[in-house]
């Protein structure tokens, strides 16, 4: 009798843990789902408690959506890259005859001190601010080649800190941490992230390592309804911002087969984080 009750508890037992356990992979399926729905492709989802070869699924799964978002990011910075072409192509095409036609009426004596003088300079004036601005976007289409080298990433960050003293700096790299990349693109893309981040209010900043590097700041949060559109090019908040910082930043990064991504949640006591992978 006691032999049958104990048998009868330990299958009650394992078919309660079994249970469970089944629960914990259909939520973990649903969480994926929904991830994936949302085109929230940076899910990391916990290994702790699987068996190996699901742990091994569930890695494979953390990654492939890591390697999603790299892809999907590659596709659109191209398609922004091809668009930016055409347009700059274009605008250029109008403005340069508009520009030259303008000068030469004001430099004609016929035209001087007349009452047409100043409607021309406005013209000309105009032609060429237009294609000065266009210029200046040129480079979202027309990025170098990467140079990928080993950095120490301690020393790096460091370099960063000291050209903005004033900010309180939380910094936890390992001496070992090293990165592949361009020096001078990711140098570039940490100080626009910074200069944003002081822009914001932001007091102070928090690097660390973490088989990525992550980027937080105090200042004020991104707000939600304008977080996917951050890294649309010419896209700002900012009463006087050109919207190109954080989308030729993530444009250098992904001509690295890397990611700057927004961080689905921030480094707790911190309001932003980024991601660089």
């Amino acid at each position: 009798m006691i032999l049958i009750v104990s048998f009868l508890v330990v299958v009650v037992v394992f078919f309660g843990w079994f249970y469970r356990h089944q629960v914990l992979l259909r939520d973990r399926a649903h969480l994926m789902r929904e991830a994936i729905r949302n085109e929230e492709f940076t899910f990391r989802l916990p290994v702790k408690g699987l068996f190996f070869g699901e742990r091994a699924l569930q890695e494979a799964l953390n990654e492939t959506g890591k390697d999603i978002g790299v892809l999907l990011a590659r596709n659109e910075v191209e398609s922004w890259q091809r668009l930016t072409r055409v347009l700059t192509h274009e605008i250029m095409n109008a403005t340069t005859p508009i520009a030259s036609i303008s000068q030469a009426y004001l430099d004609n004596p016929a035209i001087a001190g007349t009452v047409y003088e100043e409607g021309v300079r406005a013209i000309h004036d105009t032609s060429r601010g237009l294609a000065l601005f266009v210029d200046s976007y040129r480079k979202l289409a027309e990025l170098q080649e990467p140079v990928l080298v080993e950095i120490p990433l301690a020393a790096f960050v460091e370099r960063i800190r000291t050209l903005y003293p004033d900010l309180e700096w939380h910094i936890s790299i390992p001496l070992s941490a090293t990165m592949f990349t361009d020096e001078n693109m990711l140098r570039q893309v940490l100080i626009n992230l910074v200069k944003n981040a002081c822009e914001a209010g932001a007091t102070a900043m928090d690097v660390r390592w973490n088989k990525e590097l992550w980027i937080s700041n105090n200042g004020m949060p991104i707000p939600a309804d304008v977080e996917r559109e951050i890294f649309v090019p010419f896209f700002t908040t900012k009463k006087n911002g050109s919207g190109i910082g954080l989308s030729l930043s993530r444009q250098m990064m992904v001509r690295q087969g890397r990611d700057l991504c927004l961080a689905e949640r921030p480094v707790p006591g911190f309001q932003v984080t980024f991601i660089v992978s």
